[in-house]
């Protein structure tokens, strides 16, 4: 059978290291990765897609407050809503991974935490590729099947998260501070997102099941 055709979101400035491991994450659990960004043409059909990490969603977005020293890329955040609009309504498998599960409860009418260190304080500022937050996921998600476990320790690259979750969207996992690290639709076969960068951690067994478990579905939805 031919690999699944998964389309992944970045930013048209995003490295090339950070790329590999995006591409590399698809390709060893048999997908065919498909960079997608806003300079790039759009392909008429995806199998699977995610909406990957970077800079964060404008404010009038969500409905926050504009925050001045960030980094913005209004032209991605049209690119993956009208990707996500054509997309879900498919039953699309989708995971998002860090800004893509902020964005997937955006684009479904939740909020964000624009900014967790000023809500949150005497949060401890974490910025790591490195598992090193940990993160309780609750039992019976279609999260925790997929990742085979109650707990895990993970990345944390984010000062945004999700704040009320979106139509149809539950929270399945939160790090020891509270904060949401894990939502999932419950309206759709496979629509989840997480807040730290499974890509990243290529070792970690049940990181990549999320990945497998995405290119497996966008397989069983190919014809």
């Amino acid at each position: 059978m031919s690999r699944p055709l998964i389309g992944i979101t970045t930013s048209d400035q995003k490295s090339h290291l950070a790329w590999w491991f995006d591409w590399f994450a698809v390709w060893r659990h048999g997908g065919k990765p498909l960079r997608l960004s806003p300079s790039r043409p759009l392909p008429a059909h995806l199998d699977g897609l995610i909406i990957g990490g970077g800079d964060d969603i404008q404010a009038h977005l969500y409905g926050g407050e504009v925050q001045l020293d960030v980094r913005l890329d209004p032209a991605r955040d049209e690119l993956e809503l009208s990707l996500l609009g054509r997309f879900i309504p498919q039953n699309t498998p989708v995971l998002g991974i860090c800004r893509g599960a902020q964005l997937i409860n955006v684009h479904l009418g939740g909020t964000l935490d624009p900014d967790i260190y000023t809500t949150h304080e005497g949060l401890k500022r974490r910025r790591t590729v490195l598992p090193r937050k940990t993160v309780d996921i609750v039992g019976g998600s279609k999260l925790y099947q997929l990742l085979g476990v109650t707990w895990c320790r993970v990345n944390s690259l984010h000062h945004q998260a999700v704040n009320q979750a979106g139509n149809g969207i539950n929270i399945v996992a939160r790090d020891r501070d509270g904060l949401v690290q894990g939502i999932e639709s419950t309206k759709h076969d496979f629509l989840i997102g997480v807040q730290w960068h499974p890509e990243w951690l290529i070792f970690n067994r049940p990181q990549q099941r999320l990945i497998s478990a995405l290119v497996a579905a966008a397989k069983q939805g190919t014809h």
